[in-house]
């Protein structure tokens, strides 16, 4: 992948070259062919379109195919068809956070940034916060107009990142480029005439400071080269779409054959000729002499062959960009998860890709937004968060309920809670939990009468009374008991004596 850089040494965040500035724009803009030659054959717009036959009286249909399109959207769907959940390695509270995320509708971003991920092989965030607004928001922006600029040393820190557009001068039908050029602490919003005026100048405009701490346009890869899921595959599409053409081409042309006479002739001249030709058009009717014979002139069709190069095109389609083709045949009937898991084993390697590299962006959001909730004293550990995505298939819950059945004593309830499709906050659900227990203990407490073991009230001047009397006469009898026993043992001693 082409990384744009910077001079380390030249690069000042408060006082920026416009042109470096330019040519790096200037340069994307020459590089972006490859993009919207992407997002054409996503939007069904394929070389077909372009394809003519040399003879203009032949049929020339040109018909699309849009596997790109196919691709894409599965791609997409199995990988962000949920959405990110958050959760925490610590002991900190992170509920502002997962506020601020859905009250900027990252959940909307993730899917478009996912989406742009799949076409152009990259895709872009902006987080910046509203005038006259309080609260950061997020905003997938087009990779045919974002770029990333880093230093030229090995390590290849971020220094700023850029989101340009030409701008129409009505005057004079000039262009000139609007850039906002987001640094560590700056946000700028440049004008640039390419006519060469500012070419070698430092920027005037006053630059906005923000508090993110960091650039505000993040970067999110498909893979380390930044390449789309079915950009290798288009010339399987271009052939498939000219296979398809032509097979439909042939069907016309068979309709449209030629017929030829032997032995007989439609009229004497050109006018009677061409009034039996209507004729026969209309009526479907032609009589001939009994020597006499017609046929139509066609050629034959190998639509076995053709068939099997169909099928061998878009089973290479398929395979090479590792996005299975759910309406094949293979996919039809019930099959176990472990069955399943193999036939999704190319689309799970390429999710993993693209799941590590949307990862890194994730932090970067994170810390994003977390150095701009400092400034509401709400502090979090960025580093501690952490995000899992999950995958957008059809789930067996009751394997899923044996499995969390079967691991409650060996693995922690939040953990096995992740794995149930229908939770989306296991904190959330293991604090439901405990509160239905205590309800329960505390509804079986008042049906069994289990309250406080406190014995009934009783008068003052009854049941004491009644108590000392009884007590009395308890101790009277045990101190008889006492007194005579003493004798007994006398006796009993002298009587042995």
């Amino acid at each position: 992948m082409f990384r744009f850089t910077y001079p380390a040494e030249k690069f000042d965040e408060k006082k920026l070259d416009k042109s470096i500035i330019l040519t790096l724009v200037k340069k994307h803009e020459g590089m972006t062919g490859r993009l919207q030659k992407n997002k054409q054959y996503y939007d069904g717009r394929h070389a077909i379109e372009q394809k003519k036959r040399g003879d203009d009286s032949a049929p020339n249909n040109r018909v699309v195919c849009n596997h790109a399109k196919d691709i894409s959207d599965t791609a997409t769907g199995y990988f962000m068809g949920n959405p990110v959940t958050y959760s925490n390695s610590g002991n900190q509270e992170i509920e502002p956070l997962l506020k601020a995320f859905d009250d900027a509708n990252v959940d909307d971003v993730d899917a478009d940034i996912a989406m742009d991920m799949s076409i152009y092989g990259v895709g872009y965030e902006y987080v910046y916060v509203k005038k006259g607004e309080s609260a950061p928001i997020s905003k997938s922006i087009s990779p045919l107009s974002t770029f990333i600029i880093v230093d030229d040393t090995i390590e290849e820190n971020e220094l700023c990142g850029v989101y340009y557009y030409k701008q129409k001068n009505s005057v004079d039908n000039s262009y000139n480029y609007v850039a906002t050029v987001s640094t560590a602490k700056y946000t700028y919003t440049l004008n640039i005439n390419d006519s060469g005026a500012d070419v070698s100048s430092i920027a005037t405009e006053t630059p906005e400071q923000h508090f993110f701490g960091e650039p505000q346009i993040i970067e999110y890869l498909n893979n380390k080269e930044a390449i789309g899921d079915f950009e290798q595959q288009i010339p399987l599409i271009d052939a498939y779409n000219v296979l398809m053409s032509d097979r439909i081409n042939d069907k016309e042309q068979f309709i449209d054959a030629v017929l030829v006479l032997y032995g007989a002739l439609l009229g004497d001249d050109e006018e009677e000729v061409s009034e039996a030709q209507k004729q026969l058009r209309k009526e479907k009717l032609l009589e001939l002499p009994e020597s006499a014979r017609a046929e139509y002139l066609i050629r034959q069709m190998d639509e076995s062959g053709a068939e099997i190069l169909r099928k061998a095109i878009k089973e290479d389609i398929y395979n090479f960009s590792h996005v299975p083709n759910f309406m094949d045949e293979n996919f039809a009937g019930n099959v176990s998860g472990v069955a399943m898991e193999y036939k999704l084993l190319g689309l799970e390697m390429i999710t993993k890709v693209k799941e590590r590299q949307y990862k890194k962006g994730l932090r970067k959001r994170i810390r994003l937004y977390c150095n701009f909730l400092k400034m509401k004293a709400v502090l979090m550990e960025a580093g501690s968060i952490m995000s899992t995505f999950s995958r957008a298939l059809p789930k067996n819950i009751q394997e899923l309920a044996q499995i969390v059945a079967n691991l409650k004593n060996d693995v922690s309830a939040r953990t096995l809670l992740k794995l149930l499709p229908f939770v989306e906050d296991p904190d959330y659900e293991i604090k439901e939990i405990e509160k239905q227990k205590a309800e329960e203990v505390k509804r079986q407490q008042e049906l069994f009468g289990m309250g406080a073991n406190t014995p009934p009230g009783f008068e003052a001047d009854e049941e004491p009374a009644a108590d000392t009397e009884d007590q009395e006469e308890d101790e009277e009898k045990a101190g008889g008991q006492e007194k005579e026993d003493p004798k007994k043992e006398k006796t009993a001693a002298g009587g042995k004596e």
